[in-house]
């Protein structure tokens, strides 16, 4: 790996940690003090956390592409890399349609974690949808996009990335989350 390739993948790294650092800190806290909901109201400390996590998550996105792509082609693989870029693809396909179904499913809302906000308007839980197959869809099938784009790019740097993300945002989703969901829906 190059100079430029290593600050790439520390990059992505770093964007990741602050996506799951940044929207745990501000949930947790959010979950334990109501902090910005008493400061702003519900609805603008929503509008606000949504509009700065968005260009979060949005540039931590962009920064797994670019690794992806500027650490191509440095994933040694006995296969063809028409038949990587095929099962990568069909990875890609199944990981955005299971992120895409279960957003659907939930509105958009809850994509970005309303609940923490405004618990009184809170839904679930969801047994529709992907949810009757698996309890937390975008963080599991749902990360199959991003081992699919390191495999069609045959980036084996993209491929430790998107493990690294999955683990992070699981952690984030066993320690932030599920705790609150649990709490917030005790009596379901």
């Amino acid at each position: 790996m190059t100079a430029v390739q290593g600050a790439v993948f520390a990059y992505a790294v770093l964007s990741r940690m602050a996506y799951v650092l940044f929207v745990g800190g501000v949930l947790r806290r959010e979950d334990q003090g109501q902090i910005y909901t008493k400061r702003f109201g519900r609805a603008e400390a929503f509008r606000r956390f949504r509009r700065t996590s968005s260009w979060i998550m949005y540039h931590d996105a962009l920064a797994f592409i670019v690794l992806c792509l500027a650490t191509r082609n440095t994933w040694h693989l006995s296969i063809s890399g028409a038949a990587s870029f095929a099962i990568g693809a069909v990875l890609v396909i199944v990981g955005l349609g299971t992120k895409l179904w279960a957003a659907r499913t939930l509105g958009s809302n809850a994509y970005y974690w309303h609940n923490f906000f405004d618990p009184d308007a809170a839904i679930g839980p969801v047994s529709t949808g992907p949810y009757r197959f698996l309890s937390s869809p975008m963080y599991t099938v749902g990360y199959l996009q991003t081992y699919g784009l390191a495999l069609m790019l045959r980036s084996f740097p993209g491929l430790i990335a998107a493990g690294f993300n999955q683990v992070a945002i699981l952690t984030f989703y066993v320690l932030i989350e599920k705790p609150h969901f649990i709490r917030l829906h005790r009596s379901s």
